[in-house]
C-alpha cells in the first residue's frame, strides 16, 4: 500500500473515530450545559494547538516539507491557541463570546486551508516525519470540536442562564 492511501485512510479514520467520540459522548455531556461552562473545555483543547508549531522544527518534519505549508500551519495554529486563550478568559462576558465567534471562525478556516495547502503544494505524507499525528489524530479531533462550538455558538441561551449572568453582573 502506498503512503498516500495510508494517510488518506488514516485521516478518514481520525475524522470517524473524533465524529463517533463527538456524537457518543462529548455532545451529550455539553449539551445540557450553560454555553459559558460547555465552550470552556473546547476552548482549553485548542489552547494546545502551539503543537502546529512542530511543523517548523527540523528533525520532526522532513528537510523538504515546503516551507510555505509549515510557516502558515505553524503560525495560523499558534494564532488560533491565542484566540482560544483569550476567549477562554473573557468567556463570561459579551467580549468572551466575540472572541470565541472570532477563534472558532478563524480556527476552523486554519485547519481547513492546511489541508487545501498540503493538497495544492503536492506535500507527500512522509513530509510530515513525526508530525504525522497532527492531521490523522490531532486535525480531526479538533475540526469535531469545531463543529461543537459551532452548534453552542449558534443555539439560543436558556432564560435561566441570561438571568443568572445578569444577576452576577449586579
Amino acid at each position: 500500500m502506498n503512503v498516500q492511501s495510508i494517510f488518506g485512510i488514516s485521516v478518514v479514520f481520525g475524522l470517524v473515530a473524533s465524529s463517533t467520540f463527538g456524537a457518543l459522548y462529548l455532545w451529550p455531556w455539553l449539551h445540557g450545559r450553560s454555553r459559558v461552562d460547555a465552550l470552556r473545555p473546547l476552548l482549553v483543547i485548542h489552547a494546545f494547538r502551539y503543537i502546529g508549531l512542530s511543523f517548523l522544527v527540523p528533525g520532526v518534519v522532513a528537510p523538504d516539507l515546503p516551507m510555505t505549508f509549515a510557516r502558515s500551519a505553524a503560525w495560523g495554529d499558534l494564532a488560533a491557541a491565542v484566540l482560544a486563550l483569550l476567549a477562554l478568559a473573557t468567556l463570561r462576558s459579551k467580549l468572551g463570546i466575540a472572541f470565541a465567534w472570532a477563534f472558532n471562525l478563524w480556527g476552523a478556516f486554519d485547519l481547513l486551508d492546511a489541508f487545501y495547502q498540503a493538497g495544492m503544494s503536492g506535500l507527500s505524507p512522509s513530509q510530515f516525519g513525526a508530525a504525522f499525528f497532527i492531521p490523522t489524530v490531532g486535525v480531526p479531533l479538533l475540526l469535531m470540536t469545531h463543529v461543537l462550538m459551532f452548534r453552542l455558538l449558534v443555539r439560543r441561551e436558556p432564560m435561566r442562564e441570561a438571568r443568572g449572568v445578569a444577576m452576577r453582573a449586579l
